[in-house]
């Protein structure tokens, strides 16, 4: 597992979170990984990498295209669309299907299903291994026969840090 996979599984406290080291880290991961793979990180997949990783929050293909049309003035949407394709195919980002939405994979170095929490206040989105219920899910999914093509599960609600401002906000 990268040092970038490692430090995501503590989930420190949001003030502590260093998004800096956070982009700097999914970024050499990427790089890391697709030499590895033998693929190639272009210029244009790489900006779109590091605009998604821009926040931790889910963003939409047309706003990757209005934020990169400043940097590649001949961007069009299957341009986009194409460095999507490509990032979800290495692992790269996850597609954040009830958004529509793409979100930085915070676990590139391997394999893995995904538990997203999705802020509905802020728009964060946090990626979560949860092995216990991906575990227990794999169990029905088996027992129901059921052929799986992607697993991931999608849960809104409040983050921390949202909860603790609301908190705040009505004492």
């Amino acid at each position: 597992m990268t040092e970038a996979a490692e430090a995501s599984h503590s989930h420190p406290h949001p003030s502590e979170h260093d998004h800096k080291k956070c982009v700097s880290e999914a970024l050499g991961t990427a790089e890391q990984l697709c030499v590895v793979r033998g693929v190639q990180l272009t210029p244009i997949r790489h900006q779109v990498l590091e605009l998604i990783w821009d926040s931790h929050k889910a963003v939409k293909a047309y706003e990757l295209l209005d934020r990169i049309k400043p940097l590649q003035n001949a961007a069009k949407p299957a341009t986009i669309y194409r460095a999507l394709d490509f990032l979800i195919e290495q692992g790269l980002i996850h597609r954040v299907e009830s958004l529509n939405a793409f979100v930085g994979c915070s676990c590139s170095g391997h394999q893995h299903e995904q538990l997203l929490l999705i802020c509905n206040n802020c728009q964060e989105v946090e990626e979560r291994s949860a092995p216990e219920v991906m575990q227990a899910l794999s169990l029905e999914i088996k027992q129901a026969d059921f052929i799986v093509h992607s697993k991931a599960i999608e849960i809104h609600g409040i983050c921390v840090k949202c909860a603790q401002t609301m908190s705040s906000e009505q004492s």
